[in-house]
């Protein structure tokens, strides 16, 4: 294709268009604690680009601006979901401890999909493994990546 019909970039122009961050199809369930880390996001976007547009940095005041519509989106379609009060089952909100069939023993709390984080102890409840400890009970086995997985507490 000829250079010649190809606009060239100049001065930010190619972050004014940044595409809007991708929304879960599925229900915005946060825990109490999800929503106010939400607030506290808004708030710091808010004023972090504030800062960006006073000094005039356009690639950040994009990117700020996305973030931004993305977490006030969250925020205005985010369903709160109290702690469980029963822990016979496991729940949104539960904390769930199972033994795998290599011996490992795993603790994950099950949150929005927003909230969670892995290597942090908490799974989204939209997960292939939060929907396979869905509903079950202490002493019942899951089937989980390479092996089975019996859970041993829910809290």
């Amino acid at each position: 294709m000829s250079r010649a019909f190809v606009r060239e970039v100049e001065g930010g122009e190619a972050y004014e268009d940044l595409p809007d961050r991708p929304i879960s199809p599925h229900a915005n369930l946060v825990t109490p604690t999800g929503l106010a880390r939400m607030d506290e996001e808004i708030e710091t976007l808010e004023r972090r680009l504030a800062d960006a547009r006073a000094s005039g940095d356009k690639a950040e005041t994009a990117r700020l601006s996305r973030d931004l519509r993305y977490w006030s989106h969250r925020r205005s379609t985010a369903e709160v979901v109290p702690p469980p009060s029963d822990n016979s089952q496991v729940r949104f909100g539960s904390r769930v401890t199972f033994e795998r069939s290599d011996g490992r023993t795993q603790t994950y709390h099950i949150v929005g999909e927003d909230e969670a984080d892995p290597s942090k102890g908490s799974i989204s409840y939209a997960s292939p493994l939060a929907q396979a400890l869905m509903g079950k009970q202490v002493g019942d086995v899951i089937a989980v990546a390479h092996g089975e997985a019996e859970i041993t507490g829910i809290d």
